[in-house]
Order: C-alpha cells, then sequence, then structure tokens
C-alpha cells in the first residue's frame, strides 16, 4: 500500500520517517487511539486486580461550582443567624466571630467530603474563599437590614442607634468646624445639612458594609488558600 505525506501529498518513499519532499514527519498518533489505549490499559488493570480504577483527576485549577456555592451558602446562612443572635445574647459573639472568619476552611472541608477526589491546592482553595467571603458579606448585610426594619417599624425600636448616629455626626462636624476655622478656611453653607441628612447616613452605612465585605472577602481568601494548602499537602 503506498502512503503520501499528510502536508505536501507526494508520495513517500520506503519505510522513511520524513518526507523527502517538505520533511515532514510521518510518526503520527490519533487521540482518538490515545483514548482507545488508555481506556484498553484501564480495563487491563481492573481485570487483574478485580478493582475499578479510580476516576481521572479533572483538569487543573476546575472547581465544582455547583458544590461550592450549595455549601458556601449553607455556611453564610448559618453565619447571619449567628451574627442576628451575637446582637441579643453577648455569649454568641465569640463564636459568630469565629465562624465568620473560619467559613472557608469549613467550606473547604465540607467541599472536599462531598468530592474526595477533586484537586484541592491553594489556588483552589483562594478562589473558594473569594466565593464564601462574599455569600458572608451578603447574608450578614441581609439579616442585619432585615432586623433592621423589623426593630425599626415593627417594634419602634433603635431610638438608642439614632441618638448614637447623631451624637456622631455632630462630633464629627465640630471637629471639621474648629479645623477650618483653624487653617481659615471657608465652609461651604451646604455642607451641614448634607452631613446631617439621612441621605448622608445611608451613604456612611453602605460604606461600612462595603469596608466588611471587602475585609471578609480578604479574610477568607487567605483562609482558604491556607485551608488548600494543608490538604494539598495532607493528600
Amino acid at each position: 500500500m503506498q502512503e503520501y505525506c499528510h502536508r505536501c501529498g507526494e508520495e513517500l518513499a520506503g519505510d522513511t520517517q520524513f518526507c523527502a519532499h517538505c520533511g515532514a514527519p510521518q510518526l503520527t498518533l490519533a487521540v482518538e487511539q490515545q483514548t482507545q489505549d488508555a481506556n484498553a490499559e484501564a480495563l487491563n488493570n481492573a481485570a487483574s486486580t478485580g478493582a475499578m480504577p479510580p476516576p481521572r483527576p479533572s483538569a487543573a485549577g476546575s472547581v465544582d461550582w455547583q458544590v461550592a456555592i450549595r455549601y458556601a451558602l449553607g455556611v453564610a446562612t448559618v453565619g447571619a443567624l449567628l451574627g442576628l443572635a451575637a446582637i441579643k445574647v453577648d455569649a454568641l459573639s465569640l463564636p459568630s466571630l469565629l465562624w465568620t472568619v473560619s467559613g472557608s476552611m469549613i467550606t473547604l472541608g465540607l467541599y472536599q467530603k462531598r468530592l474526595p477526589a477533586a484537586r484541592i491546592d491553594a489556588g483552589i482553595g483562594a478562589r473558594i474563599g473569594l466565593l464564601v467571603g462574599l455569600c458572608l458579606a451578603l447574608g450578614l448585610a441581609t439579616s442585619m437590614a432585615g432586623w433592621g426594619l423589623v426593630e425599626r417599624y415593627v417594634m419602634h425600636g433603635l431610638g438608642q442607634f439614632d441618638a448614637q448616629m447623631t451624637a456622631e455626626t455632630a462630633r464629627r462636624l465640630k471637629q471639621m468646624l474648629q479645623q477650618a476655622a483653624a487653617q481659615q478656611e471657608p465652609v461651604p453653607p451646604w455642607l451641614p445639612g448634607l452631613l446631617t441628612s439621612p441621605e448622608a447616613r445611608a451613604g456612611a452605612m453602605l460604606a461600612v458594609y462595603a469596608a466588611m465585605t471587602a475585609g471578609l472577602m480578604v479574610i477568607s481568601a487567605v483562609g482558604g488558600a491556607f485551608g488548600g494548602l494543608l490538604r494539598m499537602r495532607r493528600r
């Protein structure tokens, strides 16, 4: 059977590894043949040992996000409930803080228990940690906002909180006016009204939640990377 070069189409002379016309190598192995050889080898090993071969490892850096999101949401729900309970019960403040800080490592443990053959390393741990930090931040913000609505419009509370916010705003405004007077700089007439407006208070609360979200994501990413490194060494 005459063979031809796969690149230039010229006729090959004898049993040669390179085309005499274009120099293209003639030793090729199809991907399908490689897959068939790998499957045949796995079946032969299973037949000789009597046990099925282990599943092939997933691609580098892959994460089963469906499982990770499910466990991250569960950990965030528990953290939000603990945070709400800590408002009324001071003894739960420390457990709530510990759960929030270690949420990424708890999620990694549940993830690896659900998928024992899944790859775990520092990079994967950090990615799952970022997810856990975001879920924790959203859970805490949602629970605190819901508690605030119930406390204000149902229980008619938060009077002490409003008084503290008003006192803090007045203190900052006084300090700003003193600094402007010391530096002999004029203060815009609209600035005091803006600082004491409900919009400014809402903006301050949003800034606090944004800082909390960033902090939680950083802490969870670092904790996830550390947990992934430990689990990679253990494996």
